[in-house]
């Protein structure tokens, strides 16, 4: 027969390592706690996608988060009102991009100086519009609790270049002259497929 003070020691080992295990487990649920909590949306404590606060979402080359204010006009109203908000910034990004895109494709000609390289891409810059990202769609929407509308419009790589490569070609169209002297043996065509290839962070 076991001793009360073996009962007694096994009992209280038995408590602590059950105490620790709860212990344990509410760290854990701490941390995945904490981990969901990362994005939040704006202005609350409200768990958010990842997207809402900017996680890139695989397979796309441009992406932006649109807002629209709660409308007695509805979801769909909604919905145009953030898309349109998104495309705006995701022209903004368009237009870095395109500009160090031209800046690199000029630059290894090794014709002009950087005055003329730089009125190369202003050149560039002046076609772009939100109508240049014909690609660009809507790929996730959400209602936040303070019942606004997220979405985020995104462009895959294969619309990104062709846009950079239609952007290229109408300011080669509309300033011939200032484009000539990038020519050498290349036509305009090619010179804009090879500045839309440019690879540029």
């Amino acid at each position: 027969m076991l001793s009360n003070s073996f009962l007694r020691i096994l009992f209280i080992g038995s408590l602590m390592g059950f105490l620790f295990a709860c212990g344990g487990g509410k760290k854990e649920d701490n941390k995945v706690a904490q981990a969901v909590a990362d994005c939040v949306f704006p202005n609350t404590n409200t768990p958010a996608p990842g997207w809402i606060c900017d996680e890139p979402i695989p397979g796309l080359e441009l992406q932006a988060v649109g807002v629209a204010e709660y409308s007695a006009a509805g979801l769909s109203y909604m919905k145009d009102l953030a898309a349109a908000d998104a495309r705006g910034k995701i022209v903004e990004q368009f237009k870095v991009r395109v500009d160090k895109m031209v800046k690199s494709y000029v630059g290894t000609t090794g014709v002009g100086d950087s005055e003329t390289v730089d009125r190369a891409a202003e050149s560039v810059l002046k076609t772009v519009s939100s109508e240049t990202l014909v690609g660009s769609k809507i790929y996730k929407s959400r209602t936040g609790p303070d019942k606004r509308l997220y979405v985020v419009v995104g462009v895959d790589p294969k619309n990104f270049e062709k846009a950079a490569e239609q952007s290229a070609r109408t300011s080669m169209n509309n300033e011939n002259a200032l484009w000539q002297q990038f020519k050498a043996k290349q036509g305009f065509d090619e010179m804009a497929k090879e500045i839309a290839k440019q690879k540029v962070q």
